[in-house]
């Protein structure tokens, strides 16, 4: 590609829809056709329940994936969400065939057949400052370590197969009466709000579009969102506006890292962070070192060969 087709700025867009599609198999070659032809990074997840991901590329290419897959009758109402950046946040392009767009690990969950109430983001702070409200981030532990919204409750789930144990375990219908949840984009709560309308919760709520939707809508100054949303790409994380956040990834764990976990004594520039620290063995460490080195020695010839 010439220099001068390269956008200056890309477009990133988190998409998903929950549909019945028997057919996903074959929706999946001229899809990546599509993509291939536009330029477009990033992963799609096509399975019987719908379609979910999130990719990024120029304003066209990104204009063309969504309609090509909302000319499908199935796929018209898909949803999606924009932020924006000045790179690819994505290093290649994934179309997958799936059991399920997002793994709840529970077989006939079907938000298509029974649902939450979706909450708009204008209507979230309301919700979740009610009192009887108890407001539940669906998330993984290490998307909640950098931010979440005020008073909500982690739930310390590594993955989102293990929020059907946490749901047996810490909750009861009978007790908990008002349940809100939010995820990144939507689709975690969505599912999690079908999942517990079967469990036989009657008042469910999920903040329609996530995290993402809110911080883009609410303003700063009436927001009760704390630090960053982890997002799945380069950008480690955003904040209000949908700005690049500050938080990076440690080489070591993947794990997000905040200015404040530098400061931490198990900190160490691109071999550990507090998390993993304690964990590595001496031949991660050595091996994390080299890569570092390599690293550096790559950024220098590049340098180099632009002078």
């Amino acid at each position: 590609m010439h220099e001068a087709n390269v956008p200056s700025e890309f477009v990133v867009a988190a998409l998903y829809h929950f549909a019945r599609l028997d057919d996903f198999r074959d929706l999946q070659a001229p899809l990546l056709a599509l993509c291939e032809r536009e330029g477009i990074r990033g992963t799609l997840l096509l399975a019987q329940e719908g379609a979910n991901g999130t990719i990024s590329g120029s304003r066209q290419g990104i204009d063309a994936v969504l309609g090509w897959l909302r000319a499908d009758p199935r796929l018209q109402g898909l949803e999606h969400k924009e932020s924006f950046s000045d790179r690819h946040p994505f290093v290649r392009l994934k179309i997958k065939l799936k059991k399920e767009i997002v793994t709840l690990g529970v077989p006939f969950v079907d938000p298509t057949a029974v649902v939450g109430t979706y909450v708009a983001p204008s209507e979230w702070n309301a919700l979740i400052q009610d009192p009887d409200v108890i407001v539940i981030d669906t998330r993984n532990d290490y998307e909640v370590a950098i931010g979440s919204f005020e008073g909500a409750i982690d739930p310390h789930t590594q993955t989102f197969r293990q929020f059907p144990q946490y749901v047996a375990e810490e909750l009861d219908p009978a007790k908990h009466k008002k349940v809100a949840m939010f995820c990144t984009g939507g689709i975690r709560c969505e599912k999690a709000s079908s999942y517990m309308r079967q469990q036989g919760f009657a008042e469910v709520y999920h903040l329609k579009g996530g995290i993402l939707k809110y911080l883009e809508e609410v303003p700063a100054e009436e927001s009760l969102w704390r630090g960053e949303c982890f997002v799945f790409d380069e950008r480690v994380g955003v904040t209000h506006g949908l700005a690049e956040g500050v938080a990076e990834l440690c080489y070591g764990c993947r794990r997000a890292i905040t200015p404040e976990d530098k400061l931490e004594p198990g900190y160490e520039d691109g071999i550990s962070c507090p998390a993993c620290n304690d964990g590595l063995s001496e031949h991660q460490r050595a091996r994390f070192a080299e890569r570092k080195l390599q690293k550096r020695l790559a950024t220098e010839r590049a340098a180099g060969q632009r002078k």
